[in-house]
C-alpha cells in the first residue's frame, strides 16, 4: 500500500507521504523516542534498511517544516507512532480514502481510539474493541521459580505445536486463522517462527501444554505473545514459572528487555506477568475488525 503527497493530503500546519528509506534515520529516531511502546514500528524500519519488501506495509509520514513528527504503520495492522492530533487527522483521511485492508489498529491507547473516532463511521463496525490492554516490560531478570521443561521447539515439532497455535489464536482472536483454506498460509507462519527459534513449548507426551513465542524484536526489546496453556492446566500455576523460563530464553538470546500486552479482563495472565515481575509501562488498544 502506498500513499503519495496531495492537496487532500495536507493541512496547514502539515502533510502526510509515505516514509522512504531516505527517511529511515529520522524516522527511527522517532520511534526511538519510547523503544519499548515503538519496538514494533522500529523492528520494520529495521527491516527495510536491509531490503524495503521486508517491511511488511507501509509507513507513513506526518511532516512539518520541522520534519518528521508523527508516524503509522499500514499492514496486516495498523500501528500509529507518536501520533499528534493533527496527524491524526490526516492519516484518518487517507485510510479512508484507501479504504479497510487491515485485520487490526492497535497501539497506545488514545492514539487508537481517536484515530478509530475518525474513520469507524466509513469503515464500519467493528468485530470487537479492547480498549484498555495493559503494556508490560521486563528489564530485569525474571522472578520466581522455572519450570525446565520449557524448551526451544524443533522444526519435527510443527505438526504438534499447530493445533496449540490454532486454538491461542482463535481463543485471542476470535477467528480461527485457518479458516477460509488459510491452513497452509498459517502453516508456513508457524514453521518460520520455529525456524528462527522464537517458539517456545512445553510437551507432554507430544502435545503442548503450554506455548510463548516471540513476535518481532529490536537489538534491545522482544515482545511475547501466543501465550496459551492448555485448558485443562489453567488455574495451577503453571504459567508463571514457565513464562519466567522463557523470559531468560528471550533476554540470552534475542534482547535484553522483554514486552507483552494483556487483556484487562485477563486477570489470571496479569497475575501471572506481575509474578514474574513485569511492570507496566503504558495503555494499549486494540481494533479488531
Amino acid at each position: 500500500m502506498s500513499i503519495a503527497a496531495s492537496v487532500s493530503s495536507r493541512a496547514k500546519s502539515g502533510w502526510v507521504r509515505q516514509v522512504n528509506q531516505s527517511d529511515f534515520d529520522e524516522a527511527a529516531g522517532l520511534a526511538r523516542r519510547d523503544p519499548y511502546i515503538n519496538a514494533f514500528a522500529i523492528s520494520r524500519i529495521e527491516a527495510g534498511r536491509k531490503d524495503l519488501w521486508r517491511i511488511g506495509g507501509s509507513i507513513w509520514g506526518y511532516f512539518t517544516d520541522a520534519g518528521l513528527e508523527s508516524m503509522l504503520f499500514v499492514g496486516a495492522n495498523i500501528v500509529p507512532v507518536r501520533s499528534t492530533e493533527s496527524a491524526r487527522a490526516l492519516f484518518a483521511n487517507e485510510l479512508i480514502k484507501s479504504g479497510r485492508r487491515s485485520s487490526s489498529m492497535l497501539g497506545c491507547q488514545d492514539e487508537v481510539l481517536d484515530l478509530w473516532s475518525r474513520i469507524g463511521h466509513v469503515w464500519g463496525e467493528p468485530r470487537e474493541i479492547r480498549e484498555t490492554q495493559p503494556f508490560l516490560v521486563l528489564e530485569d531478570r525474571a522472578t520466581g521459580e522455572r519450570d525446565s521443561r520449557v524448551r526451544h521447539v524443533l522444526p519435527d515439532e510443527l505438526e504438534a505445536m499447530l493445533p496449540a497455535s490454532i486454538n491461542m489464536f482463535t481463543e485471542e482472536v476470535g477467528v480461527s486463522p485457518v479458516a477460509n483454506g488459510g491452513l497452509e498460509q498459517y502453516r508456513r507462519r508457524v514453521a518460520e517462527v520455529i525456524a528462527d527459534r522464537r517458539a517456545f513449548a512445553i510437551f507432554e507426551n507430544g502435545h503442548v501444554i503450554f506455548k510463548a513465542e516471540v513476535g518481532f524484536a529490536t537489538a534491545n526489546v522482544a515482545q511475547i505473545q501466543g501465550v496459551w496453556v492448555s485448558p485443562k492446566l489453567r488455574g495451577n500455576g503453571l504459567a508463571k514459572a514457565a513464562m519466567a523460563r522463557v523470559a531468560d530464553f528471550v533476554q540470552a538470546e534475542i534482547a535484553p528487555v522483554v514486552t507483552l500486552y494483556v487483556n484487562d479482563f485477563n486477570i489470571p495472565a496479569q497475575r501471572t506477568y506481575a509474578g514474574v515481575g513485569f511492570k507496566q509501562h503504558g495503555i494499549f488498544s486494540t481494533v479488531l475488525f
